[in-house]
């Protein structure tokens, strides 16, 4: 069997109302693809402190959860993954891509013109039906 594994995702939105959007480095698994930036809740963590965890390990400021946003199981080849797309907003800080190839902050109806990671897209469609 698949091993399954919980991620957390960060929705943040800032003033302008633009989602941050982060770009796998070439390093990682899914090269060079757009997820919301995030990752693995540990054993017995719940998933807003992993998310306040993943955000200060990965960009460097700190977050306070709001609501899960969207919960969507995608099955890639070698792994199944749980993502929790949690909406967010920035209570310290300025987001600095420390394991992510570099940042952008995109509009809602723009979020299209990237090339997702295939987990993060069913949250990314919510997103711009929203608007």
């Amino acid at each position: 069997m698949k091993k399954t594994i919980k991620v957390v995702a960060a929705i943040i939105e800032n003033d302008q109302n633009e989602i941050l959007c982060a770009l796998r480095s070439p390093k990682m698994l899914l090269p060079n693809m757009w997820e919301f930036p995030g990752g693995k809740v540990e054993k017995d963590e719940d998933i807003y402190t992993a998310l306040k965890r993943e955000i200060q390990e990965e960009l460097r400021c700190e977050v306070e959860p709001i609501d899960l946003f969207n919960d969507h199981t995608h099955d890639y080849e070698d792994f199944t993954i749980n993502l929790l797309a949690i909406t967010a907003t920035i209570t310290d800080g300025t987001p600095i891509p420390n394991e992510h190839s570099k940042l952008i902050w995109l509009k809602r109806e723009n979020l299209h013109s990237l090339k997702w990671a295939p987990a993060d897209i069913p949250a990314v469609e919510q997103l711009i039906e929203e608007k």
